[in-house]
């Protein structure tokens, strides 16, 4: 286990520990009305999931009308889900999926999780049981096992160990949030709704349900109660869902979000601190409890951009320590040919990418790279990075390209020795081993840590966008219009969520990695040879699978995909509007991307790349350093600032 593990799980054992003493906490005298909702609604569910069964096993599926009966029972099931979601979501999300699964298969590598294989997650229920009904052929077993498998899963939630959360005040506001940020992220965007005709309407139903939810526990809980502002605001958002139109590509998700979901966002958060909320669920793990906007770079953590320096909270001390990891980035030293430096391929000028090539030289100047160099500006925002997943800490990351005979192609011992022959290098990094206590010897780590340490201060700048939504500044109707045809009938929104608009969903602890079947070239005439995160995790939903990156400052991080075969945001939108690969005429079994087009105009196609630009950070990068430190080796001190190439 690295230390980047250990310091993962000491953190999450000291957060287990506190939650167990918060139920020492005296219960409210009389929670009756709150969690008899509970159980009534619950019961509700599982009498319709029933039915539905009892349906499935006497109606002939072989005729329209048998499919229309059993979709529209499906639908009734849905929308009583939806008045439970708020609950089952958040108390037991490995559940949840068997109840109302996106997809039959997920692989997931969760935060606390990460350092281990990726396990995998056999979805059920509702979403997978009405896209099933959608094929050429439905056999009645395999639907039954759905429906089956999706009554087995609610029975978890009777469970004394899910129902004993219910008895405290703490589940609720925890789960509050997390329904906070679906209402922002998906629940407005088809994500696990294949009809998108009901998305409102379910949407709808759900912010009325959650009302009652919301009476019922100030019954219960008076001393923990929501407020009346709250109540008031959340009503208030009701009513705005109420008078839109009940189609979601018209339906105004920029307002409703902004209005009304962050400012419910901000006060919730004031609840859990004022309530002294802990939590016991790893569901909260990344989230930040002192956060006050759904749009605010601080909402949840990815990475530890410090390494091995995390227990250093003296700004000074960092800002040293920040200073070296700068020189460090720019140093050829870390490579194996003393030619080759960081800013090689993540030029600090391009968003610490490259702009020139679709894929950067090898280690031998010859032959290009497989993949295409990705930003690192909020690479602290992903759970796992390189494009297949490869690596869980930033400082896994910096140790792996410095070592690749194909990338820096160094040596770790010799690069350590080379760095700590250079005086200034020397003298600094043995006065930040008071701060290692763990290290008693100046290590790889340290020189890595520096370095991330380094390019993380420049994930710490917001959009245009980021301050319309947190009421900061008024912006262009078009982005306004671009960023609903994201959330809506261009289906961006069920890849990149909010707020980062990269592949973590709410409650933000895990990357997500999609098959778009990317071409070898603009001509399509084959799909790409990389075989994605297939080569970490040879599962057969893993061939071609890339983890889905953000989509912010894309306009000064071209080309795009993992092979950079795109140069344009135009050809993105187009690629995405014709289905993918499947789309374009290419065969890819796995296709995660819907293959249908989208059918975008030409307007509606322009205002999507307005809206990406409205998330292009105004960064303020610092000039290259002027000299790098000299060595002992004299032979040395005549290699070039960032590298020769």
């Amino acid at each position: 286990m690295t230390f980047s593990m250990k310091k993962n799980y000491i953190l999450f054992s000291i957060v287990f520990i506190c939650a167990l003493c918060s139920f020492s906490f005296k219960r409210p005298k009389d929670t009756g009305l709150y969690i008899s909702l509970y159980s009534q609604k619950l019961k509700d569910f599982k009498k319709n999931q029933t039915l539905l069964l009892d349906l499935v096993k006497h109606t002939d599926l072989r005729t329209h009308d048998g499919i229309k009966i059993i979709k529209d029972q499906i639908a009734i099931a849905r929308t009583n889900l939806k008045g439970l979601d708020f609950w089952l979501r958040y108390v037991e999300p490995v559940a949840y999926k068997k109840i109302n699964g996106p997809l039959p298969v997920e692989w997931e590598t969760e935060v606390f999780e990460k350092f281990e294989k990726p396990y995998k997650r056999e979805g059920s229920g509702l979403t997978l049981a009405a896209l099933y009904l959608d094929e050429k052929q439905v056999d009645k077993d395999s639907l039954l096992n759905l429906v089956r498998s999706s009554i087995f899963a609610t029975g978890t939630y009777m469970a004394d160990s899910i129902t004993s959360q219910l008895q405290l005040h703490h589940h609720f506001f925890l789960a509050n949030r997390l329904f906070i940020l679906n209402l922002a992220a998906i629940y407005t965007t088809g994500f696990e709704c294949p009809d998108t005709s009901r998305i409102i309407p379910e949407l709808r139903s759900m912010l009325a349900d959650v009302s009652k939810i919301y009476y019922s526990f100030n019954e219960s809980f008076a001393k923990t109660s929501l407020s009346e502002n709250y109540l008031s605001l959340y009503n208030s958002a009701l009513v705005f869902a109420d008078r839109q139109p009940g189609d979601y590509s018209r339906f105004d998700h920029f307002t409703f979000i902004r209005d009304y979901i962050n400012p419910l966002f901000k006060m919730n958060q004031q609840f859990i601190k004022q309530y002294g909320v802990f939590t016991k669920s790893y569901v909260d793990y990344s989230l930040n409890n002192s956060n006050t906007s759904i749009f605010s770079k601080d909402l949840y953590f990815g990475q530890n951009e410090k390494g091995i320096f995390l227990r250093v909270t003296d700004q000074n001390a960092l800002l040293e320590i920040e200073k070296i990891g700068k020189l460090l980035f720019y140093d050829p030293l870390l490579s194996g040919n003393n030619q080759r430096s960081c800013n090689s391929c993540h030029k600090a000028t391009a968003y610490f990418t490259d702009t020139l090539l679709s894929t950067s030289f090898q280690f031998d100047r010859k032959n290009p790279l497989s993949r295409n160099t990705p930003s690192l500006v909020n690479a602290t925002f992903n759970h796992l990075l390189m494009l297949d997943g490869k690596h869980i800490s930033l400082q896994n990351q910096g140790k792996d390209v410095i070592t690749n005979p194909l990338e820096m192609g160094g040596n770790e011992k010799e690069v350590v020795q080379k760095i700590l022959n250079c005086n200034e290098y020397n003298k600094a990094f043995k006065s930040f081993l008071k701060y290692t206590p763990q290290e008693t010897e100046i290590t790889i780590e340290h020189i890595v840590s520096a370095i991330s340490l380094y390019y993380s201060k420049f994930n710490n700048y917001y959009a245009p966008f980021d301050d319309a939504m947190n009421n900061k500044k008024e912006i262009d109707p078009a982005v306004k219009q671009g960023f609903n045809l994201f959330m809506s009938k261009a289906q961006c929104a069920t890849c990149h969520f909010v707020p980062q608009f990269n592949g973590v969903k709410p409650p933000y602890i895990g990357s997500e990695f999609e098959v778009l079947g990317v071409p070898e070239d603009t001509g399509y005439k084959k799909l790409s040879f990389d075989s994605g995160r297939y080569g970490i995790n040879p599962a057969a939903e893993m061939l071609n699978a890339f983890r889905t990156g953000s989509i912010r400052n894309t306009e000064f991080t071209k080309p795009y995909m993992h092979n950079g075969v795109f140069n344009t945001l135009e050809q993105i939108v187009d690629f995405y509007n014709a289905g993918g690969g499947v789309g374009k005429g290419l065969t890819v079994n796995n296709q995660t991307l819907s293959s249908d087009s989208l059918r975008l105009t030409s307007n509606e196609k322009m205002n999507l790349v307005v809206f990406m630009r409205s998330l292009n950070e105004n960064i303020n990068f610092d000039a290259a350093p002027l000299q790098l430190p000299v060595s002992k080796d004299k032979t040395l001190n005549s290699r070039k600032i960032g590298g020769e190439y």
